[in-house]
């Protein structure tokens, strides 16, 4: 199958050269005809697998340049909406088509700019799309197409209520809508069933991991996490190395901590507490390389397309097994290989076998050689001994 056959318009065929794609992936090849048509489409992919694609060339091939709000696309973080905002600018560069991006912890000015020139897409965080919509700059009467992207996650950041509310915003009749979600809990089967009409359900296959990477526990107890991370990080040959934290003040932690420790300049942070600016800096001087290692909460694990990722070591193990999988998800990309390290201390141990179970995999237990390890029963590689022989049964007594 070629992008030629999938029925797109000359001009998005042209930047789809451009860019440099030669063949659709499974998620293209089997997504763009039914959105062509104008379906209502439930769709899953793991990352980096062209799900952006899948949505915005067809979308873009239905549409001409009229400076109102066809598409809308609703992205959990401001990271993804930027992201998925120059994918459109690229795909629609043959066209008059214009992009709007609309996301927060930045001024009004530009984007209600943006908005008053003329656009034809919308790509958009929940909180400030509704902040223009009452500030009487976002007009959703012209809506054709309504993106839901990365649902679970938005319902996780407590989104929810506010998408309902956009949903309901955008015009009912002849809308085609389109629902991507790694998951599908009952919360969002409601919901999904709520805004679509007989969607077409495409490629759900999120439990798969990369063949191409390599998977491995490092036990260690729990004083000695941050050594055995510094130990890990220098004995580890990478290109570019993510490490993933489950809080903020962890991430935040970590990137001193490496700071400190031979990898001044070479280091950067992201998470949520950061401002907007610093962390769309920190992520394109990782992407350009300026920087080898990037801490960051799981506001970097998912979507964010980043190439060139050799290795990701997770600080501690992630409580919820999906976001292992999108987390690890950022090396071993376009059949790259790549490696993911996760430090497992005594209380992880439930998590880990989660994991485990989530991607039908056993990991590997692994040292690292030449590290002094205390003692913790995560590195016996036998059952412990009992201290002292059981003592044998009493003789049973003779009834007389």
């Amino acid at each position: 199958m070629t992008f030629e056959e999938l029925g797109l318009a000359a001009p998005i065929l042209a930047a789809v050269k451009d860019c440099g794609y030669e063949s659709p992936t499974p998620i293209q090849e089997q997504a763009i005809p039914q959105i062509l048509q104008g379906k209502d489409v439930i769709g899953a992919s793991q990352t980096g697998t062209g799900k952006s694609a899948a949505f915005a060339l067809p979308l873009l091939s239905r549409i001409e340049h009229t400076g109102r709000p066809q598409i809308l696309v609703l992205e959990p973080t401001r990271e993804l909406a930027d992201q998925l905002a120059d994918a459109f600018r690229a795909y629609a560069a043959h066209t008059e088509i214009t992009v709007g991006l609309l996301y927060g912890g930045v001024g009004y000015g530009k984007q209600t700019e943006e908005l008053k020139k003329g656009v034809d897409v919308v790509v958009a965080t929940p909180g400030r799309l509704i902040d223009h919509f009452y500030r009487g700059n976002m007009k959703f009467k012209e809506v054709k197409t309504l993106v839901l992207d990365e649902v679970d996650r938005m319902t996780d950041m407590g989104f929810l209520p506010i998408v309902r509310k956009i949903v309901n915003l955008c015009p009912w009749e002849g809308r085609q809508t389109l629902f991507f979600s790694a998951t599908m809990p009952q919360i969002l089967q409601g919901f999904a069933k709520w805004c679509l009409t007989d969607p077409v359900e495409i490629a759900i296959a999120r439990r798969e991991v990369a063949a191409t990477i390599s998977h491995a526990f490092y036990p260690v107890g729990l004083d000695q996490r941050d050594e055995l991370l510094l130990a890990l990080v220098k004995a580890t040959e990478f290109r570019n190395l993510m490490i993933f934290t489950r809080t903020r003040k962890e991430a935040d932690a970590v990137s001193n901590m490496l700071s400190r420790t031979g990898w001044d300049k070479q280091v950067t942070c992201m998470h949520s507490d950061i401002p907007q600016k610093e962390r769309m800096a920190a992520l394109k001087g990782f992407k350009e390389d300026k920087f080898r290692i990037l801490v960051a909460t799981d506001v970097a694990a998912r979507g964010i397309d980043i190439n060139g990722v050799t290795h990701v070591i997770n600080y501690r193990v992630p409580e919820n097994p999906e976001d292992y999988v999108h987390r690890i998800g950022r090396t071993g990309r376009a059949e790259a290989t790549g490696d993911a390290f996760t430090l497992l201390t005594a209380d992880e141990v439930d998590f880990a076998k989660s994991v485990e179970s989530f991607i039908n995999q056993k990991i590997e237990r692994r040292k690292l050689e030449g590290f002094d390890y205390a003692y913790t029963a995560l590195l016996e590689t036998a059952p412990v001994r009992p201290l002292r022989k059981p003592r044998p049964a009493a003789p049973k007594r003779r009834r007389r």
